[in-house]
């Protein structure tokens, strides 16, 4: 179609029709992944658009993308290539069984071609292949102080002969002799994180600013960088990252697939985040989102779509000030100065409005205690002295600030750092030393756990968070004590709590990115000699096998090599660095990690108050009406079938920032493809639907059950694993369960 016109609206058209076609075309109908241990028939279209019928072969090929070697082998495609026929302007069907193989983790690359004579069809995609057992992560802090050599039990392994159905994935082994490191190889989590909450968000923005502020002002890391960089010569991007669809399903479901193959693979992963031109984007991208997450009113939502969030606002503009107080916000960027002066002013409001209903409801105010958020408040307002509170918002900030003052003694360890942080930057320096005299007597010190407070333990509220209440009380220590040695003891419980590559969520990455690159000595000092031996296995690394500059290196045994004795480790230190400004107490930091893969049913959960189970139904057409049928292993289902999920969940209290994440069977394809923010049952949520699970996301649950449904269709025939449904909170993940997985046969 093509249309011309004059300045005087004068105009012609013109239209004209063609036809642009293969004669033979090929399409297959292929899964959004494929799961271990499933049988499936794959199936394909050949579409013949000729006036006379068509005969010929089709092909399956697989292959390994890694290696570009054909897998027809492991996946028991013993019958790759079919005759067909197909009529004069018809489409004929071709179909290929194949069994996913167990211990396959990588994607694999399926390939069909179609041959008639001399004309030829093909396609060609890549498809992720994913566990059904549970990957399990094990480890174990190793530190040493000084030199000589220490010995430690990694019990669990040592244990695990026991288990007849376990399967070592890896046994690593890392050790450095600059602890910040942890918090350095952390940062590129906040930014893989696949979920897009305003809080996540915001955590990538964070980790960029970090990272550009470790840049500027740490040379001797903006040189490892460079030097990483430089080593090889191959793009420093593998093929996989550049597929984003595709990584984000890997990530979710099989988070080894894009761990480094070697050490230089994840020295070019990490000198990516810290590329300065990447950063400068990056920052960009970000605030450009949380700008358009922002509300009218000037607050952010948990998801896009939901109601603005008191606490999630706070949190983001508490970053901020982490940042400004830095010296890592950029100079003059009106979107985030917008984002702060709207933030602060629907905060100050707030903030107004809960002392205007407390005289409204003539509520005693000389023995109010302050709530959680009120002091999530005076500390975040503290971050923006030159914000000056408004005249008729004053009353209501003077008033909590006087109570904060009043009746710290009675608060949690959390709020007592906010009050004394708060108040030591109003100029109430006598109050905050109190505060802190009082946490210092009522903490555990100890040379391996480092200065730690016992009833710090998890809760299922933000403000019950250990290491973001640790992390806060680091920062109290470093800014009103100033007191190094002190700083570096609680670093140290701090990196005892680091569990994998992250701590847990990415709200506690930040907070310890934070408070260990950025507070207390500096540790960057140089590298003794560390030799390590895991049963056997010597697992020192050679000069040049360490990081420049840090030291740094990690030793991986694969896991077919991977036996319970390495679980004896040895390990042995000499020629400390010297420490000639009295910085860094000759504190080398490591740590063993340990997976595998086991059955579900053999992994012991930890008691929850969450519980969930998970029932299928396959819903049928009747004289009645529609009916659901449960379905158990022996059911049998068809293509085409509408198949219900339910979920039901119990709590037996109430809990913020929930996720619920129901996998689903390869051959079920979602009818819900979009997501978006939902309310049912007085419930609101956010529901996500990926490749491989449909994600629940919900800011606040109260006590009570909840039933969940959603449709499904049947698009493939075989013997498929259904997978589990799983439910954490995701600030607290000690509370989590998980529902049994079932069998669903389709034929």
């Amino acid at each position: 179609m093509s249309l011309a016109h004059t300045k005087d609206l004068a105009f012609g058209y013109a239209e004209k029709t063609i036809i642009t076609q293969k004669d033979l075309m090929v399409q297959a109908n292929a899964p959004r992944f494929f799961r271990e241990g499933d049988r499936m028939d794959f199936t394909a279209k050949i579409t013949n658009l000729t006036d006379k019928e068509l005969t010929g072969q089709i092909e399956l090929q697989l292959i390994d993308p890694s290696t570009n070697q054909p897998v027809d082998g492991w996946f028991r495609n013993f019958f790759p290539n079919q005759y067909f026929t197909a009529p004069a302007n018809q489409s004929a069907p071709a179909s290929f069984t194949i069994e996913i193989p167990f211990q396959y983790n990588k994607p694999v690359i399926y390939r069909l071609i179609a041959r008639s004579g001399n004309i030829s069809d093909g396609e060609e995609m890549a498809i992720p292949v994913i566990s059904n057992r549970t990957l399990v992560t094990e480890s174990m802090p190793i530190n040493m102080k000084g030199t000589g050599s220490k010995t430690f039990k990694f019990e669990k392994l040592l244990q695990s002969a026991n288990s007849e159905t376990l399967t070592h994935q890896s046994f690593t082994v890392e050790m450095t002799s600059n602890p910040a490191w942890y918090a350095v190889q952390a940062l590129p989590y906040l930014m893989e994180y696949p979920y897009e909450c305003a809080e996540q968000n915001f955590n990538r923005y964070y980790s960029n600013a970090l990272a550009a502020y470790i840049v500027k002002s740490s040379p001797r890391i903006k040189k490892v960088m460079e030097a990483w960089k430089a080593a090889g010569s191959k793009t420093l991007e593998s093929p996989l990252s550049k597929n984003q669809e595709l990584k984000a399903l890997l990530l979710e479901e099989t988070p080894w697939v894009l761990d480094a193959k070697d050490e230089t693979t994840q020295r070019k992963n990490i000198a990516l985040l810290f590329d300065e031109e990447k950063l400068s984007q990056e920052i960009d991208s970000w605030l450009e989102k949380l700008t358009e997450m922002q509300t009218g009113n000037g607050g952010f939502p948990w998801f896009k779509g939901g109601p603005d969030d008191l606490y999630i606002t706070q949190y983001i503009l508490s970053g901020i000030g982490h940042l400004k107080k830095l010296n890592a916000l950029p100079e003059n960027d009106d979107k985030l100065e917008q984002i702060i002066e709207r933030g602060i002013s629907y905060l100050d409001k707030k903030m107004k409005g809960s002392y205007d209903e407390l005289v409204k409801k003539k509520a005693n105010l000389n023995s109010y205690q302050t709530s959680t958020t009120q002091l999530q408040y005076l500390y975040m307002r503290s971050f923006f002295p030159e914000m000056n509170v408004p005249g008729e918002i004053f009353k209501a900030y003077n008033y909590y600030r006087s109570q904060a003052k009043t009746y710290w003694i009675k608060e949690s360890r959390y709020m007592q750092g906010m009050i004394a942080l708060s108040l030591f930057r109003s100029g109430e320096v006598n109050v905050a030393n109190e505060i802190l005299r009082s946490l210092q007597q009522n903490s555990i010190t100890n040379e391996e756990f480092g200065m730690y407070w016992k009833e710090n333990a998890a809760g299922y509220y933000w403000y019950q968070a250990p290491i973001e209440t640790h992390c806060l009380l680091l920062e109290a220590f470093a800014e009103i004590k100033k007191d190094n040695a002190i700083t570096d003891n609680l670093k140290t419980w701090l990196l005892k709590q680091k569990q994998t590559n992250n701590w847990r969520t990415t709200k506690a990455t930040a907070e310890a990115c934070y408070a260990l690159l950025l507070t207390g000595s500096n540790w960057l000092n140089n590298e003794p000699t560390v030799t390590i031996k895991a049963g056997n296995i010597d697992m020192s690394a050679n000069a040049n096998e360490t990081e420049a500059g840090t030291g740094y290196f990690k030793k991986t045994i694969e896991g077919s090599k991977v036996m319970s004795a390495n679980g004896n480790i040895t390990v042995t230190v000499s020629t400390p660095p010297p420490s000639p400004s009295g910085e860094g107490l000759g504190m080398r930091w490591g740590a063993a990690y340990w997976q595998y893969f086991e059955d579900l049913d053999k992994i012991t959960p930890a008691a929850t108050p969450l519980k969930l189970s998970k029932k299928l139904f396959v819903e049928k057409k009747t004289d009645k009406g529609l009916v659901l049928e449960p379905i158990s292993e022996e059911y049998v289902l068809h293509v085409g079938d509408k198949v219900i999920v339910r979920i039901e969940l119990r709590t037996d209290r109430t809990m913020e920032y929930v996720h619920m994440k129901d996998m689903r069977a390869a051959s079920f394809e979602p009818v819900n493809v979009l997501s978006s923010y939902k309310w049912k049952g007085g419930l609101g949520y956010y529901e996500s639907t990926r490749d491989a699970a449909t994600n629940f996301f919900f800011s606040y649950i109260p006590k009570g059950t909840y039933v969940f449904e959603y449709p499904l269709f049947v698009t493939h025939t075989g013997t498929f694993s259904n997978g589990i449904s799983s439910i954490q909170c995701m600030y607290a993940p000690e509370f989590g369960a998980h529902s049994e997985g079932v069998k669903v046969r389709v034929e």
